[in-house]
């Protein structure tokens, strides 16, 4: 083990790596809270178990998942543990605090592949439509709404989002996804007019409610003038639906979903659609093209029920009409 090692705890190894992860990867705070719960979860364990993390091997992190897997984690969750977890010990080796990656070769454990959801159209115009046109904050949760969907935006990305990064007269903004990489989105008329509508009556009242001496440059602004939170989006988004009474869960990222399938029904280039959503790989898109394939063979099997149930019912009917004449 390299002398480095021998003054310099595991569990500061991690606050150093976070600090990193932050400054030069540009990791949200959300995300450098994930990695902190996750890594620091199995350095517990291993400190419980007697084992010293920056000497373990393969088979300790495995009875760790198995453990893990005992409690009901499910198999989503231990493959994001895994990764982040492999990720800080790839780290370690970096700085010398071990002499080899321990986890190398390590696998995630498989997960089961399950399908985005996506909001017909139907209910998601009912969606899109519900917030109140006559409140700044009916005004600016009816902009949010056509935004996230219209412009297949995550929700940090929106909340982030200023002034001077949309563009009205061109459709667009410039928003800063993953990994602080800026990327162009475009957005249609729909969205066009609800932002126009909350930039002229909406914002301006919203505004005039803050208390700084320096007016918040945020683009979505909370009912104190200041920037509206990712928090209370999704809030936001959970409440109107649950007033229409959608009955499945609605949260931000489910209009990205709709947006990305709607486009492919529509025949859109995936590679457009991935540039659209900000995607470093074409195959974290092509999930959506399942996604499509799958609603229309859903769609087909629905119309031939409809032409077998005719067929079995004309006849019925047209007997009955002959016996009744």
């Amino acid at each position: 083990m390299p002398s480095q090692a021998d003054h310099k705890t595991a569990e500061a190894y991690l606050e150093a790596y976070l600090r990193e992860l932050g400054a030069v990867a540009g990791r949200s705070p959300y995300t450098l809270r994930n990695y902190r719960t996750d890594i620091g979860d199995f350095l517990r364990w291993c400190r419980e178990q007697e084992h010293e993390p920056l000497a373990i091997s393969r088979q300790v992190f495995r009875e760790y998942l198995g453990e893990l897997r005992e409690r009901g984690m499910v198999a989503a969750s231990l493959a994001r543990r895994t990764s982040t977890v492999h990720g800080f010990y790839r780290y370690l080796q970096r700085e010398g605090a071990t002499e080899r990656d321990l986890l190398h070769g390590m696998g995630l454990p498989k997960r089961p592949r399950r399908l985005p959801k996506v909001l017909d159209p139907g209910t998601l115009d009912r969606l899109l439509t519900s917030p109140p046109a006559d409140t700044p904050q009916g005004l600016r949760d009816r902009a949010i709404l056509e935004l996230l969907y219209g412009g297949g935006l995550r929700v940090s990305e929106l909340a982030a989002l200023e002034m001077g990064q949309v563009h009205l007269d061109e459709g667009a903004a410039i928003v800063r996804g993953k990994g602080g990489k800026e990327r162009l989105v475009l957005f249609g008329e729909p969205a066009m007019v609800a932002l126009e509508r909350y930039l002229e009556a909406g914002r301006p009242e919203l505004a005039a409610k803050a208390t700084g001496a320096r007016p918040c440059p945020a683009l979505f602004l909370n009912r104190f003038g200041g920037r509206l939170t990712v928090r209370s989006v999704q809030s936001m988004v959970q409440r109107y639906a649950t007033a229409l009474g959608i009955p499945v869960e609605v949260h931000p990222h489910l209009l990205r979903h709709s947006f990305a399938t709607h486009l492919l029904d529509g025949g859109a280039d995936l590679r457009i659609v991935q540039d659209l959503l900000g995607h470093a790989s074409a195959t974290t898109t092509q999930i959506y093209t399942h996604v499509s394939r799958a609603k229309q063979a859903e769609m087909s099997d629905a119309a031939w029920s409809e032409v077998g149930r005719q067929a079995v019912e004309g006849p019925r009917r047209r007997g009955r009409a002959a016996r009744e004449g």
